[in-house]
């Protein structure tokens, strides 16, 4: 998701309006494509818009998550990062050695959600999907 309309729609549904700040909050997060700390949005938000505080990116944050646009992930760094859940997934290969991050976009997970969904009488709105490893630059040479 990175468009305002999509936005607009996604609030709407849930009984909320587009607001300036929410507007400016959300161009922040896909301009930094969608992996940033809050304090990071915090920074970017105050650029573009002085007056929007840092109360209202934290509940801003929280309501995109509870709509499903935005993920919180925790990769080591104390700090949560938030990844724009596009079409209600987002996948990751994470290295354990240097921490790097691959996103990659192929939905592998389709057929597991159903399943899981099934078999736990669980509606699944979405995925966050990560694999660990090791990433070329860190493997031994062979």
């Amino acid at each position: 998701m990175s468009n305002l309309n999509e936005l607009s729609t996604a609030l709407k549904a849930g009984g909320y309006r587009l607001t300036r700040a929410r507007e400016v909050i959300f161009q922040a997060l896909v301009e930094s494509g969608g992996h940033v700390s809050a304090d990071d949005v915090v920074d970017a938000v105050h650029r573009r818009e002085p007056s929007v505080g840092r109360m209202t990116v934290y509940r801003t944050l929280e309501l995109l998550r509870q709509l499903g646009l935005v993920q919180p992930v925790y990769q080591g760094t104390g700090a949560a990062h938030y990844v724009l859940m596009d079409q209600g997934h987002h996948h990751h290969l994470v290295c354990s050695t240097c921490d790097r991050v691959i996103e990659f976009e192929e939905c592998i997970a389709q057929e597991m959600s159903k399943l899981l969904g099934e078999r736990f009488d669980f509606q699944i709105q979405g995925h966050l999907l990560e694999f660990y490893g090791v990433c070329p630059q860190c493997q031994p040479p062979s």
